[in-house]
């Protein structure tokens, strides 16, 4: 007498269901740090090209960087010598489109800062006109010790 056996046994499904788990417990930790490891190397290649666009800003208008004020447009749109807009106007655009948006807070709008901690409000990066400095505004930059260029 033969048994055709047609379905799985309780212990065959846990020990399957328990080397799921396992397996789930090792993979997803690794797949949640890879979203931050992409945010960080985001900011940080956002970071540098902003200021370095901003060095090359200061070097066009006689050291002079852009003002908070008009901080996105004369960093996206052509300029003249005093960082007008009207007229002659052979400067930039440095940045292509919009100021680059903070992967870990979605913003693109700059705010007075001076690069010593988060500032209120929401926004994307923090600048400081009278020195040209630029930093991003988030807790996770500010929370971790970091080489600054």
């Amino acid at each position: 007498m033969t048994h055709n056996r047609k379905a799985f046994t309780l212990i065959e499904v846990l020990i399957v269901v328990i080397i799921m788990a396992v397996l789930a417990a090792t993979i997803i930790p690794q797949f949640s740090s890879s979203t931050e490891d992409a945010k960080r190397s985001t900011l940080d290649f956002n970071l540098h090209t902003i200021r370095s666009q901003i060095e090359m800003y200061k070097i066009h208008h006689l050291g002079q960087p852009p003002t908070l004020d008009n901080f996105a447009r004369q960093m996206t749109e052509p300029t003249n010598a005093k960082g007008g807009f009207d007229g002659d106007t052979p400067y930039g655009p440095y940045i292509q489109g919009e100021i680059p948006v903070n992967p870990f807070n979605h913003s693109n709008v700059v705010a007075a800062g001076t690069g010593d901690g988060e500032v209120a409000g929401g926004a994307g990066w923090q600048y400081n006109e009278s020195t040209g400095g630029f930093w991003p505004n988030n807790e996770e930059w500010w929370s971790e010790p970091e080489d600054e260029d």
